[in-house]
């Protein structure tokens, strides 16, 4: 086994899988990797299975040493590293790529945008809650002890040899899609809203708030009317891409750990294919949405599956992970001359 120490923590960095799928009825939120197939790609890129553990970063990337290895790790998103060897030498590690790192190395990475995802060889060596590594930050179960990395943890992982992999970035954009456009399918509380609102949700810019999180992502655009029924319903199921319009008329899109049920009318649901796309979207910015009917939903999903599996097809092998100096710090041959 190979053995992680983490030098430096970085600043929302927590262990996510694929969630807990299984568990919901009983009121368990689903958790796991907002933009799964990145995690995906990054386990490509480590040579792991594709729902493996490994830690999902969103503001502040962690410096990690290696206290036993070898271990191939795999970088996806806006990520970079420059890795210093136990000599002191130091070469860059570029975003979208597998490394090998040995004993006494070690990886300071630099987020430049979140959420990017480290993969591991071997996955993460940590329990299983309720069948799942995924970090529930509110309750405080799954990943390492139910809580974001810290400095001086130890990441237990299968020592793995070999060569680093590569691949061109993995992106979710559909050419036929603007950069903004997050489609739904409305409903199913649609009839809570007047005929103004629901034009203008489909309409409007807008703009993510500085207090979304894991749990929800807050909107902020022009006040979304009721009809006289008003925003409160019997509570009933939520899933992650719901989206919820309270009495404040301020949308609000469930995301990966979201509750399981709410008494909020929802106007519309973010469809599978885009729910990963939400995840790139930062304080700030703006957004638009598309109304999509249920077969452009499944086209979509399929879209990006067949996508996502041309894209794994051309993860290759990225070379020896030697850079010059590190190969002529080794002793190949004894006894060679200059020649002169």
């Amino acid at each position: 086994m190979a053995r992680l120490i983490v030098e430096q923590a970085g600043v929302g960095v927590t262990v996510q899988d694929f969630g807990r799928k299984f568990f919901r009825s009983l009121g368990v939120p689903l958790s796991g990797a907002l933009d799964p197939l990145w995690l995906a790609a990054a386990n490509a890129l480590a040579q792991a299975r594709e729902n493996t553990a490994g830690l999902e970063i969103l503001l502040a990337a962690p410096a990690l040493r290696v206290e036993s290895g070898p271990l191939r790790l795999g970088l996806a998103g806006e990520l970079t590293g420059i890795l210093t060897s136990a000599d002191g030498s130091q070469r860059s590690v570029a975003g979208w790529s597998g490394v090998v790192l040995r004993d006494g190395d070690v990886l300071s990475l630099r987020l430049t945008r979140g959420p990017a995802y480290l993969g591991f060889s071997g996955g993460l060596d940590l329990p299983e809650v309720l069948g799942s590594r995924s970090t529930f930050l509110r309750a405080g179960f799954g990943g390492l002890n139910g809580r974001a990395l810290e400095k001086g943890d130890a990441l237990i992982c299968a020592a793995a040899e070999g060569q680093g992999f590569s691949a061109p970035p993995f992106t979710h954009e559909n050419e036929k899609i603007a950069r903004g456009k997050i489609r739904f399918i409305p409903g199913p509380q649609e009839a809570r809203f007047t005929r103004d609102a629901l034009r203008l949700f489909a309409v409007s810019d807008w703009r993510v708030g500085s207090d979304s999180d894991r749990m929800g992502m807050r909107l902020s655009g022009p006040r979304l009317t009721h009809g006289p029924a008003g925003a409160n319903i019997v509570s009933d199921g939520a899933t992650p891409g719901a989206i919820q319009v309270p009495g404040d008329g301020q949308p609000i899109v469930l995301r990966a750990d979201c509750q399981t049920s709410g008494g909020y009318a929802k106007i519309g649901c973010v469809i599978s294919a885009d729910l990963g796309r939400l995840a790139h979207f930062c304080p700030g910015e703006a957004m638009n949405f598309l109304s999509v009917s249920h077969d452009e939903a499944a086209q979509a999903r399929n879209d990006l599956r067949e996508g996502f599996a041309r894209w794994r097809a051309g993860v290759a092998p990225a070379g020896a992970d030697w850079d010059s100096n590190r190969l002529w710090s080794e002793n190949l041959i004894s006894g060679a001359t200059s020649g002169d």
